[in-house]
């Protein structure tokens, strides 16, 4: 296996479209891309194509958008033992269907791993308030997140990131790491080494349900960080008021000054800074009351 060698790239997530980039213009040949099929989103329901779909089409690159996996097996055998890589593809693979690729599927995972298995490591870590995340190449198996390990490259948190800045930075970071290494990996040069289970922790698929912040059991860090985490989606709620409100920047401070300084576990109290008010623009605090009654 060379860099020659044929490659079949799995991803959905914008997450995705950075280690496709940086694959096709570092010049390996990825002959196929596989997403989820389009979906319908907003009010209107206008169908939404995967970017890295788009992406795909405008370099010519052949896009399959299977409704079960199963239907890809002919146009992964015609490539006769293609290498796979796959970035925020969204579905678990089968093992019939890893099974057709060599060195198997190549998976680019945001977290160091076995820390945050599951469908949210980039959340998990800012919520958490972790001293450092960092990306992972490993080898895909059956099991979720759970195949022997390539190589990490980790990264230090400074407590201010939000959800889609670091989405950003850890995706640019697993395609240069992907890029650098795909070839000894191919080459067999380098080897996997399996992750040491005793230590795997998991993170929780994130829901528009889930969203809300209950200050009760929140310290005013905490609940700080879970706003930065959730930026974007599933985004943070609180109610004041009569007003269920969305947060989108915070501070802590121990002393209520205004109807926005919230009441925490602690004793302290969560101060809003920014959020988007009920006519749906993001609104400062001083905007907040100066337009709305509390």
């Amino acid at each position: 296996m060379t860099k020659t060698s044929p490659i079949v790239f799995f991803g959905t997530e914008d997450f995705s479209l950075f280690s496709l980039r940086a694959l096709v213009e570092a010049g390996f040949p990825v002959s196929l891309v596989i997403t989820k099929p389009d979906t319908k989103r907003g009010r209107g329901g206008k169908t939404t194509s995967p970017a890295v779909k788009l992406f795909a089409i405008e370099h010519g690159i052949a896009v399959l958008q299977p409704h079960k996996l199963s239907e890809i097996t002919d146009a992964v055998q015609r490539l006769n033992r293609p290498a796979g890589v796959l970035v925020s593809y969204g579905k678990i693979i089968p093992q019939a269907i890893i099974d057709l690729f060599s060195p198997g599927i190549i998976n680019v995972h945001p977290s160091l791993l076995p820390l945050y298995r599951g469908p949210s490591p980039i959340e998990s870590a800012i919520a958490n308030r972790d001293a450092k995340t960092g990306v992972t190449l490993m080898q895909l198996s059956r099991a979720m997140d759970a195949g022997p390990l390539y190589y990490q490259v980790p990264y230090t948190l400074d407590q201010t990131e939000t959800r889609p800045e670091l989405y950003e930075t850890l995706g640019r970071l697993g395609a240069n790491i992907l890029v650098q290494q795909l070839p000894a990996i191919l080459s067999g040069s380098l080897q996997p080494t399996p992750q040491n289970d005793t230590e795997a922790t998991y993170c929780q698929l994130l829901t528009k349900e889930t969203n809300f912040l209950d200050l009760t059991s929140l310290t005013p860090g905490q609940a700080e960080a879970r706003i930065r985490a959730h930026l974007g989606f599933p985004r943070s709620r609180v109610r004041v008021g009569s007003y269920d409100l969305i947060v989108t920047k915070a501070h802590a401070v121990m002393d209520a000054k205004t109807p926005l300084d919230l009441a925490c576990q602690n004793g302290a109290f969560l101060s809003i800074d920014e959020l988007v008010a009920p006519s749906g623009r993001i609104v400062t605090a001083a905007e907040f009351l100066r337009g709305y009654s509390l």
